[in-house]
């Protein structure tokens, strides 16, 4: 199956891009003498990074160089390809490659068990108890991350985090359990036009006019999408917006979480502050979870023991959705702000058309259009400020 097989492929490049530490001494010293770099700094290729975006461990090789590590680097490297960045391209094809995977095996997963009828709630939740699973697993494994040195009042900080983080995902799963995975996302590039508005009105954060009018781009975008939409219902766009206003509040809680003092000492990396939230997430999840769909969980684990499409799926889009985001999140760190938006603006199309042609979901000329200008809308959003001087 090429899914299976992707899987694999994605499961690998992540492990690696997670942080797993190089092999023992012996090994490594055994395989270096055949390198053709012997007797040269091969520290690993990719290695973890801190919550402010730095590497831990002095690599040469880094996501962005600064200036004189470029130059060292160009100079060993050499070529065609001397000026390329090649780990940064990995972490892109990876964080692509793991979004692009997470919407179909999801959308399968919940087609399988029944679309907005059947159990959309009950997978969202075990998607993210698939990824606490692995995040525990890098603790544990040999040379694979350190565990985080948390404090409770650490854990308390991180809750409206967490809960933003939790409700954001599983609103995004009923979206597209409602309606198809191309109108969800465009409904979702919309966000900047919820982060606005709470930053402006509720913390207080000045919002330039420029950005202002961005907005109304954005939105009419969408509005033009919706309009040949022919798997539109109400409750996918509801939502889809209740997932970009759980993103928004998460996106300011975080930032909040961030300034508390000791807290990206304590936590260490990127992969660990993940974790823990993933975690805390799935925690808060499950009581959403018995209360909506809980009496009918028996009928979901017969499903899942006895259809193959259900189990397959569900793990491996809880194993998608928590290394795509991981890997963005160390990847958007390591970028500036108008890479991060190309970077952002390219995802949302490839998902969008890649994930409607492999599914089957309506191209109609309108909604490619609404498309293109929802989603041109955000990426002018994102860069306006560094563009027009208020």
């Amino acid at each position: 199956m090429k899914i299976s097989t992707a899987l694999v492929f994605f499961s690998l490049g992540a492990a690696s891009a997670f942080g797993l530490q190089p092999s023992s001494p012996k090994a490594v010293l055994s395989s270096s003498s055949r390198s053709p770099f012997a007797g040269k700094n091969n520290n690993a290729l990719v290695q973890p990074i801190g919550i402010d975006g730095q590497r831990l461990g002095g690599n040469t090789f880094a996501l962005k160089s600064d200036a004189s590590g470029s130059d060292g680097a160009i100079q060993q490297r050499g070529g065609a390809l001397s000026g390329i960045d090649i780990p940064l391209l990995i972490y892109f094809l990876l964080w692509y490659v793991g979004n692009y995977f997470y919407n179909i095996t999801n959308k399968l997963a919940l087609n399988a068990a029944g679309g907005a009828g059947g159990y959309p709630m009950t997978i969202s939740s075990l998607q993210l108890g698939v990824g606490c699973l692995y995040g525990i697993f890098l603790w544990i494994a040999p040379d694979a991350r350190s565990s985080p040195s948390i404090t409770l009042d650490d854990i308390i900080k991180m809750l409206p985090v967490a809960f933003c983080f939790m409700g954001s995902h599983c609103a995004s799963v009923f979206a597209m359990s409602a309606g198809s995975v191309s109108f969800a996302q465009i409904v979702k590039a919309a966000e900047p036009a919820f982060a606005a508005v709470l930053a402006q009105f509720v913390y207080k954060k000045k919002i330039s006019k420029a950005k202002w009018a961005c907005l109304p781009v954005v939105i009419g975008g969408v509005i033009l999408a919706s309009v040949k939409e022919l798997d539109f219902a109400f409750s996918a766009l509801f939502s889809a917006c209740l997932a970009n206003l759980f993103a928004a509040f998460k996106g300011n809680e975080n930032k909040k979480l961030m300034e508390s003092d000791g807290i990206k000492e304590r936590l260490g990396s990127v992969g660990n502050q993940f974790a823990v939230t993933s975690i805390l997430g799935f925690l808060m999840s499950v009581p959403v979870l018995i209360a909506k769909e809980g009496s009918k969980f028996s009928e979901f684990v017969t499903i899942f023991k006895t259809n193959p499409a259900v189990s397959f799926n569900l793990i491996a889009s809880g194993l998608y959705f928590y290394g795509y985001n991981e890997l963005a999140t160390m990847t958007l760190k390591k970028t500036g702000a108008v890479t991060q938006s190309v970077a952002n603006t390219a995802k949302r199309v490839i998902v969008i058309v890649g994930v409607a042609l492999v599914l089957g979901e309506s191209l109609d000329p309108i909604k490619l259009l609404g498309c293109a200008i929802g989603i041109g809308g955000v990426f002018l959003y994102s860069i306006i400020d560094s563009i027009v001087k208020t």
